[in-house]
């Protein structure tokens, strides 16, 4: 179990969170609920925790109020794990982690907004996203209504990206020098001018950054986007996915990546990294064209 803080860490909001998260485990309790993974059995299976171990460090984040309880059978009873809204404020801290991970523990401590390399432990990690479910989740679309990411339509593909504004003045200082950060725009535009393609190949294009959705909306605006923008804000998809990430004038933001996700939110297809963006729409569609056709 964690350390219990000391009386002298009793005005210290870092000892006094790590009392509650500081745990290894408990961290990846977590990660893995923000996954989706919330049964006892799933969980067990995933961590590879003895059930005297697990069960405990459940009881810790219940009784902390980060995660919750939810029957979801009654004979004999069973429960699912949940997190609570003090429970997803966790999120930035998981991502943060992750970022500090990929950048300084298995990359050279470069800031990019792509994979350092394709061959990357980072860029793997992506890869391993196809076959598995994207979780059932809500972001905030650019109009301000809430939407799952995954749509009704055969398929739907995902392009994540660091961020687009509609003044060039709204950039963060020194984007332009980031590796892989340019060419929002143009991907965005790209998929604008290329959307009767997927439409009529069955696919929706949606638009996923960590941008507030106003900044989004202004964006999207000025280039006569045709189709919706969703903020990750919150990362949760970003969490849920174990999205990479950099941060950027304080702000954690998406690398560049496309899922390509059929309707039983399975991710068929994954672009990771991605270094050309008119190349990378192209490839998006010839596998919605692919897939298609694997159907028929």
């Amino acid at each position: 179990m964690p350390r219990r803080t000391s009386l002298g860490d009793a005005h210290c909001a870092i000892a006094q969170a790590l009392d509650v998260v500081g745990d290894w485990w408990t961290l990846l309790i977590v990660r893995d609920t923000a996954r989706g993974v919330h049964r006892f059995e799933e969980l067990q299976r995933e961590l590879g925790l003895s059930r005297k171990v697990l069960t405990e460090r459940l009881r810790l984040l219940v009784d902390a109020d980060v995660l919750t309880r939810v029957p979801y059978q009654d004979r004999p009873p069973r429960h699912e794990y949940r997190l609570t809204p003090r429970g997803r404020a966790l999120l930035p801290v998981l991502v943060a982690l992750q970022d500090w991970g990929d950048q300084w523990v298995l990359g050279e401590g470069e800031m990019t907004a792509s994979a350092p390399a394709k061959a990357s432990q980072e860029a793997r990690r992506v890869h391993e996203l196809l076959g598995t479910k994207v979780p059932a989740l809500r972001l905030l679309a650019d109009d301000g209504e809430q939407a799952d990411p995954v749509t009704d339509a055969a398929y739907t593909v995902l392009y994540c990206f660091p961020g687009a504004y509609a003044r060039k003045d709204a950039y963060p200082p020194g984007w332009s020098a980031i590796p892989g950060a340019p060419g929002c725009t143009l991907e965005s535009c790209t998929y604008r001018d290329r959307l009767a393609d997927f439409t009529a190949a069955g696919a929706a294009v949606r638009g996923v950054s960590t941008q507030r959705p106003d900044e989004q909306r202004a964006f999207a605006a000025k280039e006569g986007l045709r189709f919706p923008l969703l903020s990750d804000a919150d990362l949760a998809l970003t969490a849920a996915l174990r999205l990479p990430t950099f941060r950027a004038a304080g702000v954690s933001r998406l690398k560049r990546l496309t899922l390509v996700v059929d309707a039983d939110r399975v991710v068929r297809d994954v672009q990771y990294p991605v270094t050309d963006v008119t190349a990378s729409v192209e490839a998006a569609l010839e596998a919605v064209n692919s897939l298609r056709n694997q159907r028929s």
